[in-house]
C-alpha cells in the first residue's frame, strides 16, 4: 500500500467502463482530486474517448492492474466473482459494483456490504467492498436507523413502492427499454416479491416483512421509493427525523428533509434525499417514508467514490457531488 496516499494522487482503474454505471463512474472520478484514472476498460469501445480528457478505453487485456491501488468493477453480474478469484490479489483494494459479492449472493463471505454511513470502520480496512444495489441504497438507509432504534413494528409487512429510470435495467439493447416503448408510459414489473435485489434487502434487515413492487418510470435516471411503514404506537413523523438526523448529521450524502423530495432535486447528485409523513384514518400506526437518489449516483457511482474513500483514508465524501 503506498504509504503517502493521503498527500498524492491515487492510481485507479475501472473495468467495464463504458456502460451507465462505468461511465457514471468516470465522470465522478474525473472531479476527485486525489486520484488519477490509469485505465478504464472497454472491448466495444476500445480506443474510443472516456469522459476523462485523454483518456481513451482500452481492451480488457490491456489493463494494467499492476499500475493500480484501487480497481472498479462494472463488468456484467456473474463476472466479478471470477474476475476477483483470478486477479483480486493483484491490486490492493476492489469496488465490486455488481450483484456478485452483495449480502444474499452466496458469495459474500470475504467482502465488506459498502454503506458508508453504516460501516465506515470496515469499509476503511477492506480488501473488497461490495457496493450497494441502488433500490436497497434507498431502502436499507430508510429502514436500518429506525430498526436499530425500536422504531418499526416487525409483525407488519413494510410496503415499498418504487420506481427507476430507465438506467436502471443497463445499456445493453432491450425491446421494452426503446423510447417508443417507454414514453408516456409507467408500469410495474418483476412482480411477485421475488426483484433480484431483495435478498440484498432481506439480508441487511433480517426479520422484517418486505413487499417490494419496482415500477418503470419515463425518465433516464432517478430513483423514487416511498415506503408505508408500521411503526410501534405512539412513533410520529417527528421521531423518525430526530433518528434520522442523529445518525446521518446535517450535512454529506443522506440528507432529511421537511417536503417530499422530487427526483430533479438528486438527478446528476450523490445525494439520498428522506421524508417521512404522518397519516390518519388508520387502525395501525403506520408513516409514508420517501426516498430519493439517483440511481447512477448515490445508487452507484458516487457510493463507490464514498467506499473508495474510506479505503484509502479520505473523507467520505471526497470528490463526490453532494
Amino acid at each position: 500500500m503506498n504509504t503517502n496516499i493521503k498527500s498524492s494522487k491515487v492510481p485507479v482503474g475501472v473495468l467495464g467502463g463504458s456502460g451507465y454505471t462505468g461511465l457514471e463512474l468516470l465522470r465522478v472520478l474525473r472531479g476527485h482530486d486525489g486520484v488519477d484514472v490509469r485505465f478504464a476498460t472497454s472491448d466495444s469501445e476500445a480506443l474510443h474517448p472516456t469522459p476523462i480528457p485523454g483518456l481513451a478505453f482500452v481492451p480488457v487485456a490491456e489493463a494494467r492492474l499492476e499500475d493500480v491501488e484501487v480497481v472498479f468493477l462494472c463488468v456484467p453480474h456473474g463476472e466479478a466473482a471470477v474476475w476477483v478469484e483470478r486477479n483480486g490479489a493483484r491490486v490492493g483494494r476492489v469496488v465490486d459494483m455488481t450483484t456478485d459479492h452483495r449480502p444474499g449472493s452466496g458469495r459474500e463471505a470475504g467482502a465488506v456490504y459498502g454503506l458508508p454511513e453504516v460501516t465506515p470502520r470496515e469499509v476503511a480496512e477492506a480488501r473488497l467492498v461490495a457496493n450497494p444495489g441502488c433500490y436497497p441504497t434507498g431502502v436499507i438507509l430508510s429502514l436500518l436507523p429506525l430498526v436499530r432504534a425500536g422504531l418499526v413494528d416487525a409483525s407488519r409487512p413494510i410496503m415499498v413502492n418504487a420506481a427507476s429510470g430507465v438506467t436502471g435495467a443497463g445499456r445493453s439493447p432491450k425491446r421494452e427499454l426503446l423510447f417508443a416503448e417507454v414514453v408516456g408510459d409507467f408500469r410495474p414489473y418483476g412482480l411477485g416479491n421475488d426483484h433480484r435485489h431483495l435478498p440484498e434487502m432481506r439480508a441487511a434487515l433480517p426479520g422484517l416483512q418486505l413487499l417490494f413492487v419496482p415500477h418503470l418510470l419515463p425518465v433516464a435516471r432517478g430513483i423514487l421509493e416511498t415506503i408505508a411503514l408500521p411503526v410501534a404506537t405512539g412513533v410520529d413523523a417527528a421521531r423518525v427525523k430526530t433518528v434520522w438526523r442523529d445518525v446521518y448529521g446535517g450535512c454529506g450524502a443522506v440528507r432529511v428533509e421537511d417536503h417530499a423530495p422530487a427526483l430533479a432535486e438528486v438527478v446528476e447528485t450523490d445525494l439520498l434525499a428522506l421524508a417521512v409523513f404522518d397519516n390518519v384514518g388508520l387502525e395501525g400506526s403506520t408513516l409514508t417514508l420517501v426516498a430519493a437518489l439517483d440511481n447512477l449516483g448515490k445508487g452507484a457511482a458516487g457510493q463507490a467514490v464514498q467506499n473508495m474513500n474510506l479505503m484509502l483514508g479520505f473523507e467520505s465524501g471526497r470528490g463526490t457531488r453532494c
